[in-house]
């Protein structure tokens, strides 16, 4: 791909953001009601290809479940209120009324508390227990100390997600993560990421991964372009780790990995897009954290916020709109793609003439100039 010269001693490849592209309808359409959004991976099958990020503002035990009801999959956090406090919701009460100058020391502090183990068993057996596929999160760093209380639980599908999770991190001072013999010894699923480049996502699959999670620092509470200045635009990432799984298929002799983009969608068009760009499914979170069963209730934020030394997201405000069943599904009150996320994916896969996912992520998509 053609270089673009930011100096005379540097170039850099022209990326594009989901924003900057647009989907071409074909010259055949179909009928919405016979379009399937379902998608599986491993043994595991979904009527919505949506993912709800693990992000305490949006995925408490019963936001989990009732998504799960709504046929999607919630992802738990492990490192999060739930598996540090018997009974979160006070502090939740209090994180939705911090005044926004104070609001990162506080969750700072709150989210000191050491991880309780026994709480991890007991939050993922209340999700089995509404007999719905468990998903659970934990970072590299806390994978290896804590991965046999989630096994052990009875978790589905492992996630091991992180700011940029890499197949060869290198450090002096600990034993890193071996994710290629972790995942070998687990006998579940893993879905690991985030990265964005093909290389990086080449390797990842090599891990023996069943999904990769694309993009970092692209969602709404995030300010990892800021702090760090790492950035990939999310419609190129997806393009790059599609084309991973491509040739990784052609170098396994036929082993699909899941693509999940993560990050950076905020309504119904940008899942579509994608979906278009390569996606298997989405991974989101501020679009749910508008429900009202969210825990947020109007509040997002993630694990980056509360970081320790670093914080890389803040708490933001996003309002509440309705309840998950009309954020997914409808009837929506409103026109600007935030609710009805699910019926707005089948009626641009039906302009676009496609009836299936697989489909279409072969469906053609132009660069838009005027953003």
């Amino acid at each position: 791909m053609a270089q673009v010269e930011i100096g005379l001693g540097k170039n850099g490849r022209r990326a594009y953001e989901l924003d900057e592209i647009g989907i071409v309808p074909a010259r055949r359409t179909r009928d919405p009601e016979e379009v399937s959004i379902a998608w599986q991976i491993d043994a595991y099958r979904f009527e919505t290809p949506l993912v709800v990020s693990p992000m305490d503002s949006v995925a408490s035990p019963q936001t989990v479940v009732a998504v799960g009801e709504q046929g999607g999959l919630g992802v738990l956090d492990l490192e999060g209120l739930w598996t540090r406090y018997e009974d979160p919701e006070p502090l939740l009460q209090e994180i939705r009324e911090l005044d926004d100058v104070a609001a990162t020391k506080r969750l700072q502090e709150i989210y000191a508390a050491p991880i309780q183990e026994e709480l991890i068993g007991r939050r993922i057996e209340e999700i089995r227990d509404a007999g719905l596929v468990t998903a659970a999160r934990l970072s590299p760093q806390r994978t290896a100390q804590y991965h046999k209380a989630v096994v052990d639980a009875g978790v589905d599908i492992f996630v091991i997600r992180g700011t940029t999770v890499s197949a060869e991190h290198v450090s002096g001072r600990a034993e890193p993560l071996n994710l290629k013999q972790f995942i070998y010894d687990l006998d579940v699923p893993v879905v690991v990421g985030g990265c964005a480049t093909y290389t990086a996502a080449l390797h990842l699959m090599r891990t023996g991964a069943a999904g990769v999670l694309v993009g970092f620092g692209g969602g709404s509470g995030h300010t990892t372009r800021s702090v760090l200045g790492v950035a990939v635009p999310m419609a190129s990432a997806i393009g790059d780790v599609a084309a991973a799984r491509r040739d990784y298929l052609d170098e396994s002799g036929g082993r699909y990995v899941h693509v999940i983009a993560d990050g950076g969608m905020t309504g119904s068009g940008d899942i579509a897009k994608a979906l278009a760009c390569g996606a298997d499914a989405v991974m989101v979170g501020s679009p749910l954290a508008r429900a009202t069963e969210a825990p947020g209730r109007g509040y997002h934020w993630g694990s980056e916020a509360h970081h320790e030394e670093l914080p890389r997201g803040e708490r933001v405000k996003v309002g509440t709109i309705g309840d998950l069943k009309s954020i997914l599904h409808g009837p929506a009150d409103t026109s600007d793609g935030s609710m009805n996320l699910m019926g707005a994916l089948r009626r641009t896969m039906a302009t676009s003439g496609y009836t299936d996912l697989k489909e279409f992520q072969r469906v053609e998509v132009v660069v838009n100039p005027h953003r």
